[in-house]
């Protein structure tokens, strides 16, 4: 009773590799002048507690309020890997939140960022890649990501790139071909998003099938999937297990059967049959895109005389509850009909 027992092992629920947060106001302003320490360890204890803070937008604005954006956008260049990788996880939670994506615009967060592009560390340029998705998702970040000539660069690390790491790079790209397609067209995009329409992970085929609906839209797009011969490959995609391939897929045929050669080359490519299997289908985007695309390829004589007999197909459709997929209907259908 008259000595003192002090234990040497920490209190239960203490994390050693995160720094003690201040309490109230102090919080923030700690942990800024901690990011800053030149001690590694101390870096490193500052960056663990500031990703759990951020998980709050409350949180992140006070973060981003006391001057944190501004030190991160600096550790991106620590030498020290451990601190790089935090640093990325620590952005990719704060683009998670409004407050943050418009802080990243603002105080172009995305400029050093993306000079990890060529960054070694998997899991930083992961960390890095989960970023630029969320932020392409948002329209005012695909088109800060296009002004920033990072399509072209995107479109040259595809290739080589791990599969996870590859289809958040596919997922920035369909985003960002939806706000301008021309850099991604300028870049042989279409070559490179054609092949990945094979690959045989879902996620990979589901991501570059929608970035290559958004590169079709434009003329210069639609001619460019001709003359790349990527329509034969589409027309086989319709009957993959995915719907999101399927819908994709249905939507660049769509797209790109607008003009005379793109209808001759998904013609030859048989694509009536599944299109006509997918009228059926009760995914909303399968059905519409597959609808539009029997509209788009009748307006060639020869398929509308093998449309004619499914006309009966499509009426079912007509009572369909989504009003999207009436009126499809209903535009096919006539479509179909006409007689000069």
């Amino acid at each position: 009773m008259g000595s003192t027992r002090i234990s040497e092992q920490l209190p239960p629920l203490i994390d050693p590799t995160q720094a003690p947060v201040a309490f109230g106001n102090r919080a923030l302003p700690r942990l800024s002048m901690e990011l800053q320490d030149p001690h590694l360890y101390i870096r490193q204890r500052a960056l663990t507690a500031l990703c759990d803070i951020v998980h709050d937008p409350e949180r992140a604005y006070e973060a981003i309020h006391n001057g944190c954006l501004e030190i991160l956008k600096g550790l991106l260049k620590d030498k020290d890997s451990s601190v790089r990788i935090k640093t990325t996880e620590v952005l990719s939670l704060m683009a998670s939140h409004n407050v943050g994506r418009e802080a990243f615009l603002k105080l172009n967060v995305l400029d050093p960022l993306s000079d990890l592009l060529d960054e070694p560390v998997v899991t930083c340029r992961k960390n890095m890649h989960t970023t630029l998705k969320i932020m392409a998702e948002f329209p005012a970040g695909a088109a800060h990501m296009v002004s920033l000539g990072l399509v072209p660069r995107l479109v040259m690390k595809l290739p080589a790139e791990q599969e996870d790491i590859r289809a958040l790079i596919l997922a920035t790209l369909s985003s960002c071909v939806r706000v301008d397609a021309l850099p991604a067209l300028a870049s042989n995009g279409v070559s490179v998003l054609g092949e990945q329409l094979s690959h045989p992970s879902p996620d990979i085929r589901r991501e570059a099938a929608s970035a290559m609906m958004g590169i079709s839209v434009p003329p210069e797009g639609k001619h460019k999937v001709c003359e790349e011969g990527v329509l034969p490959l589409l027309v086989t995609l319709l009957s993959d297990s995915d719907p999101g391939v399927t819908a994709s897929a249905a939507g660049t045929i769509m797209n790109t059967a607008v003009i005379s050669k793109g209808k001759y080359q998904a013609l030859k490519a048989g694509a009536l049959p599944p299109l006509l299997a997918l009228v059926g289908s009760e995914d909303l985007a399968v059905c519409a895109n597959a609808l539009r695309a029997l509209t788009v390829l009748a307006e060639a004589p020869r398929a509308r005389t093998e449309l004619l007999e499914h006309v009966p197909l499509l009426e079912t459709r007509l009572s369909h509850p989504a009003d999207i997929i009436r009126r499809a209907a209903q535009t096919a259908i006539s479509v179909v009909s006409w007689t000069p």
